[in-house]
């Protein structure tokens, strides 16, 4: 259901180091975690920044989670399931094609 889960393979797929696997996960994925509202609700963000939350698909992951926490969200959860499903499947499809494709895997 969280988008992330894809983002490593791929990153895996992509990376000839460690470093650069950790470079992905430090200056993509945390990123993206801690801009999705870990630690704010989104009403409290100025109208430009609401904007650019909801193009974060780590927002409705998180949002998800917020409301089968405490049950509030900043958006229908509905919608929050949809998305984060819809980003899922999108980084999956994309994985999938590169290991299909053999994209840097040895014969």
């Amino acid at each position: 259901m969280i988008p992330r889960y894809s983002l490593p393979e791929i990153a895996g797929i992509w990376s000839e180091k460690f470093d650069q696997l950790a470079a992905f996960q430090n200056f993509m994925v945390m990123p993206l975690t801690f801009l999705a509202g870990v630690f704010y609700s989104m009403h409290s963000l100025p109208p430009f920044w609401q904007a650019v939350s909801r193009l974060n698909p780590f927002f409705y992951a998180i949002d998800g989670f917020r409301y089968g926490f405490f049950g509030q969200s900043d958006v229908d959860p509905a919608m929050s399931l949809a998305i984060a499903t819809a980003a899922f499947a999108a980084l999956s499809w994309i994985t999938l094609l590169l290991l299909r494709g053999g994209f840097k895997l040895r014969h």
